[in-house]
């Protein structure tokens, strides 16, 4: 407490808003423009130089399936509005059954669009600037300061020198549960395989690519480690990394780097290039909320009543699950909210929660929540769960799956009930 007080002391306030978004990941981006368009002053803070995070820094550039697999939509919101505004200045991969939307018939097809990280990013960019966000680009939120459990602010360090802003409620967008775990609030800590994927261009892709005149064609993968979702491919000398230190990132990216030159190292040096490499660390759960709800595979195909989305496996057809407003909360914290990778869910369920579509709109009901607790003046964790589903659902955001889209198989496949992260 005392460190707090100081903080405050030696730094007067720069502006206050109504809402503060730590992280410009996908997340953080569908939260600030949320919290916007209901009226409020919203600052998102970006320690980095473009907009998306995993989704165009990390070249994770693909929306996930957002459906059962068997035709019928789930995940929509901003994510729809996302997936059909990627594919407009750049190549489109969204298959022919979803052009026009959710398919008359039944299909095993899945809805899936991979996208330029980099255009992508610039559309973000504009939409931010448009919608009246102030955006601060290059901008490290080093501290939350606390006071008995409420977030009064961010002290940030920029090109600016060190700075304070104050708040009337906090995102926590970074992905990393950053402000989380410097508030005091409890995460937990999860294990990443050894994966690190970059893009290359080689003489035959740019070959393929003026043959078919389309330039997705002239991007081929390159990697260093490249273990699977389940650990496939784990490297026997290679430790699980937490991602939370600073020994453990450089540690990860230093061995990754190594990894990829050997590789490039080892073809003739005219017939490749590598096109980008990833300007972050390509972690899929490093930490989480220790909130008031954890998710587990058990939570599938369960409803709740503070559900604020219901979501799709991106990796298996027919399972659904629905994300409560706990699972993005901690008693005691009245204005500290999370959402995407660091929202509360254990094995299995949290990789459900983890990737893009999820995350994008876990981010707009943890915008809805927190504009909600701010007209009416309760703690983030007791806003009227009514007010807040209907909110969430005027964004196009299903907050109920339907029973009919149930399977009788309701057994999960056996390395997803294995899967081996916290």
């Amino acid at each position: 407490m005392k460190k707090s007080v100081t903080v405050t002391q030696e730094l007067s306030c720069k502006k206050e808003y109504d809402i503060i978004v730590v992280g410009g990941g996908l997340a953080g981006v569908a939260a600030a423009l949320t919290a916007k368009k209901r009226g409020k002053s919203v600052l998102l803070l970006e320690k980095s130089t473009i907009l998306g995070g995993l989704g165009t820094l990390g070249l994770i550039n693909l929306f996930v399936p957002m459906c059962t697999g068997r035709g019928k939509q789930i995940i929509k919101g901003l994510c729809e509005e996302w997936v059909r505004m990627s594919a407009e200045y750049c190549y489109d991969t969204i298959p022919d059954e979803w052009k026009d939307g959710e398919p008359k018939e039944p299909t095993l097809i899945r809805y899936v669009q991979r996208y330029s990280p980099y255009i992508f990013a610039l559309q973000l960019t504009e939409q931010v600037k448009n919608a009246g966000v102030d955006l601060l680009f290059d901008c490290i939120a080093s501290q939350p300061v606390m006071e008995d459990g409420h977030c009064i602010g961010i002290v940030t360090e920029s090109k600016s020198g060190r700075e304070f802003f104050a708040a009337g409620m906090v995102i926590d967008t970074t992905g990393d549960a950053d402000v989380l775990r410097r508030s005091g609030m409890p995460t937990v800590t999860g294990q990443n395989y050894f994966t690190y994927t970059g893009k290359a261009i080689s003489v035959e892709s740019c070959r393929k690519a003026a043959e078919s005149g389309n330039i997705y064609d002239a991007f081929i993968g390159v990697a260093g480690g490249n273990a699977s979702l389940y650990g496939h491919n784990q490297p026997e000398d290679a430790p699980r990394y937490s991602g939370t230190t600073v020994d453990e990132v450089s540690d990860y990216l230093i061995r990754n780097q190594v990894l990829m030159l050997d590789k490039i190292k080892e073809q003739e040096r005219l017939s490749r290039d590598i096109a980008m490499l990833p300007m972050m660390p390509q972690f899929r759960t490093t930490c989480h909320i220790d909130g008031d709800y954890t998710l587990t595979t058990d939570d599938i195909y369960k409803h709740f009543d503070d559900s604020v989305c219901a979501i799709n496996d991106f990796d298996h057809r027919d399972v659904l699950m629905e994300v409560p407003l706990r699972c993005l909360t901690k008693k005691g914290f009245d204005n500290l909210i999370t959402a995407g990778r660091s929202a509360g869910g254990a094995g299995y369920a949290w990789d459900m929660l983890r990737v893009i579509p999820p995350a994008i709109i876990t981010g707009q009901a943890a915008a809805e929540a927190a504009v909600l607790a701010l007209e009416t003046n309760v703690a983030i964790t007791d806003v009227d769960i009514g007010i807040l589903q209907e909110r969430i659902a005027s964004d196009n955001i299903m907050v109920h799956f339907p029973d009919e889209l149930v399977p009788e198989d309701r057994s999960l496949p056996s390395e997803a009930v294995d899967i081996g992260h916290i």
